[in-house]
Order: structure tokens, then C-alpha cells, then sequence
């Protein structure tokens, strides 16, 4: 039986958790009535990005009640929140079945650079982690994330059958600035191919500052062919069947990733941290 994804390309109102609840909500109960299996959200969907411009903390647990609830009509969700780590925030990203929370994935590598500005208001996580769901191994890679090359590797290696990548990526802020749309183009398609699994990216739509992102949410499937593709620029709920055992498949005809040299890789890692490097 194939998975039904959809892919929730939203927009939100920044530091308003309530109204971007209910926002998702409709977007769940939509993809609900097309049967869908899995409901993807971009990053921070029920907070924004901007983080800087909320004059309070509006964070929330990883095991409020409301995140929970919005698996209840059907879907498992995957959606993308300010966490309150008590002692830290986290930039997250909760996958709930069922009305459960069963997994939370807290962004590893947060850019601080040009307009984004991440290690002022959130900490970065300390693991990855591949997780079972109903519908196959997954893993979680939040925006940035993705654009280190070990990551999906390590997920890949850990099992991981798709790949989810919610994501706030912006186009318009600094002259000369890459094309960001361009590059996550030759990203994803490198990341399916490599490590040959589906890669579900998930990219906001609206404006925040200067910031203007473009959606263009889209599904790669193992052999890096784009088979599903949200529009740019605007809110659009996108459902798309992917065929998870596709992914076996591709592994055994050409197996790429089998053979990951553990060894090899840690006697390097530790080599270079024992020159100096963190």
C-alpha cells in the first residue's frame, strides 16, 4: 500500500500559537478528507520565524495537548514549533500519531549569519535520530540541517526510509545573496539520490521582515525525480502517494550506502578533534 503525504505549505502569524493552530488545523482536517496518511508542516509553523520581534516567550512543550490533538482527525502530523526545553528553546519539530507525541527532533545546526539570527533564541539539539511510524522509518533533518552532508547520511545509516525536511527558507535578504531556491534544488536531489530514500521538503509561504519565503514544497523519490511540487509564493495543501519500498529496491540494485566504514570514519573524527577541531 503506498503512504499518502501531505504537504502542508502554510503561512503563519508570528508569535500567534492560537491562530496558527487552528491554521493547521484546517490543513489537517483537508488532508483528512483526502485520505491522507502523514501531514508535513514547514519549520516553526506555529511560531514563525522571526522570533526576535515576539516580545514574550511563547514557546511551548513538546507534550502540550494541542500539538497532540492535531493527530487526532486521522493523519499522523508532523509540525514545527518554538520548544520550551524549561532551561532551553529548541527550534523542533514534533511527529504525533494518534494523539501522541512520538518523536521530537530539535534543529542541530542553526545559521547565525546575514538576517537569521537562531542562536539568539534557540539551542541546538544533541542527537538524530531514525524513528518507526505505521508508515515506514523516517528521520527528521530541520532547514539547515539538511545542508550538512553528514546528516542524511547518518539518517540513511540509522534506517531511515524518508526523509522530512521542514523548512523556512527566504528569498530578498542582502544584495548578492544565493538564490536560495536554486541551491535547494541541486540539495534535495543530491540527498535522494545519495542516499536513496524519499525526501519530503516542506517551505513556508509569507513574509516576515525582509524575508520572503517561497514555497515550492516538493517530494523526491530515490532516484531524485521530483514526482509531487507545491506552487511558489502561495498556501497550497499538495497530497502525493509515495511507494515506501521503493527505497529497497534502489538499495539493492545499486547499493550506495551499504558499506559505511564505522570504523574509518570515527578513527578520522577522532583524529581531527584531537588536532583541535570541535
Amino acid at each position: 500500500m503506498p503512504v499518502r503525504i501531505a504537504l502542508a505549505q502554510v503561512d503563519c502569524e508570528l508569535g500567534n500559537v492560537e491562530a496558527n493552530l487552528e491554521t493547521a488545523r484546517k490543513a489537517v482536517e483537508e488532508a483528512a478528507e483526502q485520505r491522507a496518511d502523514v501531514v508535513v508542516f514547514p519549520e516553526l509553523s506555529l511560531h514563525g520565524y522571526a522570533l526576535g520581534a515576539v516580545p514574550g516567550d511563547e514557546s511551548i512543550g513538546a507534550h502540550d495537548p494541542r500539538l497532540a490533538e492535531l493527530s487526532r482527525y486521522g493523519p499522523d502530523v508532523l509540525v514545527g514549533f518554538h520548544e520550551d526545553g524549561r532551561l532551553r528553546r529548541y527550534n523542533a519539530a514534533g511527529y504525533l500519531s494518534d494523539g501522541l507525541p512520538v518523536h521530537t527532533h530539535r534543529k542541530l545546526y542553526l545559521p547565525n549569519y546575514l538576517d537569521w539570527e537562531e542562536r539568539k533564541h534557540a539551542s541546538p539539539g544533541h542527537a538524530l535520530r531514525a524513528f518507526d511510524t505505521a508508515h515506514g522509518r523516517v528521520a527528521t533533518l530541520i532547514c539547515n540541517d539538511a545542508w550538512q552532508p553528514v546528516l542524511p547520511w547518518l539518517a540513511a545509516q540509522d534506517g531511515a526510509e524518508v526523509l522530512f525536511v521542514p523548512t523556512n527558507s527566504a528569498s530578498g535578504l542582502a544584495p548578492g545573496a544565493i538564490d536560495t531556491s536554486v541551491y535547494w534544488h541541486d540539495l534535495l536531489l543530491n540527498i535522494a539520490r545519495l542516499q536513496q530514500c524519499w525526501v519530503v521538503f516542506v517551505n513556508r509561504v509569507g513574509d516576515e521582515g525582509k524575508a520572503s519565503f517561497w514555497g515550492g514544497s516538493r517530494v523526491l523519490d530515490p532516484w531524485g525525480r521530483v514526482v509531487a511540487e507545491a506552487p511558489h509564493e502561495v498556501a497550497a495543501l499538495t497530497v502525493v502517494d509515495v511507494d515506501i519500498g521503493a527505497v529497497r529496491r534502489r538499495r539493492r540494485e545499486m547499493p550506495l550506502i551499504e558499506e559505511a566504514r564505522f570504523g574509518l570514519v570515527s578513527r578520522e573524527v577522532a583524529r581531527l578533534m584531537s588536532e583541535g577541531t570541535d
